[in-house]
């Protein structure tokens, strides 16, 4: 068990003033509690502090896979100046949704590594956040016929799952990108649903 960064008794007062001046600007209708990390997935995720929402407006945190929630998480850090390698000890949840978000990249992972196996292609997901690919790494590190890497930069930035004795491509920098991507991502994103991969 990692040891405690950052305590709620003095941390939480820091996030509270934050979060009530920003949501009380974006007129939303929303309750948090600030309170200890409950250690649900620590294998992949042992946050330090855990804020949990409820109220009417729940349901526009949680659109487009929590799309809001995230940027007031990550806007919360920023304002609380919290280093990138300690973005994992605070978490932001509402109905559950981080519990289960985390076992759906787990069980994302182990199906994308069964297909590499099989089809000995690569396999690229959609670019999401440093957390989120974190947890897809740390769902494969025991493997030893693949192995993910991360590509991309910036929002683009995606993991990648390689048969162990494929090289790395050289990356190019422009392809795939777009100003606005699409809510299931790249091209590449779709074969997360179960799409058939180009050879």
């Amino acid at each position: 068990m990692s040891e405690t960064v950052y305590a709620v008794d003095t941390v939480g007062p820091r996030i509270d003033a934050f979060l009530d001046k920003v949501l009380k600007s974006a007129g939303m209708h929303l309750k948090y509690q600030i309170g200890p990390g409950a250690n649900v997935h620590p294998d992949f995720e042992n946050p330090d502090i855990v804020v949990k929402f409820s109220g009417s407006d729940v349901d526009i945190l949680l659109e487009n896979k929590a799309e809001v929630m995230l940027a007031l998480e990550h806007l919360t850090m920023e304002a609380l100046g919290m280093p990138q390698e300690h973005h994992s000890r605070l978490c932001f949840d509402a109905n559950d949704y981080r519990m289960l978000r985390v076992e759906e990249l787990r069980l994302s992972a182990l199906t994308a590594a069964e297909r590499v196996k099989k089809t000995h292609s690569p396999f690229r997901f959609n670019p999401m956040n440093s957390r989120e690919r974190r947890i897809l790494h740390l769902a494969l590190r025991n493997e030893t016929t693949v192995r993910s890497e991360s590509a991309g930069t910036g929002p683009f930035r995606q993991v990648v799952v390689y048969p162990s004795d494929m090289p790395t491509p050289p990356e190019q920098p422009d392809a795939g990108r777009r100003p606005f991507p699409p809510r299931g991502g790249d091209r590449g994103g779709d074969r997360d649903r179960g799409r058939p991969r180009r050879q």
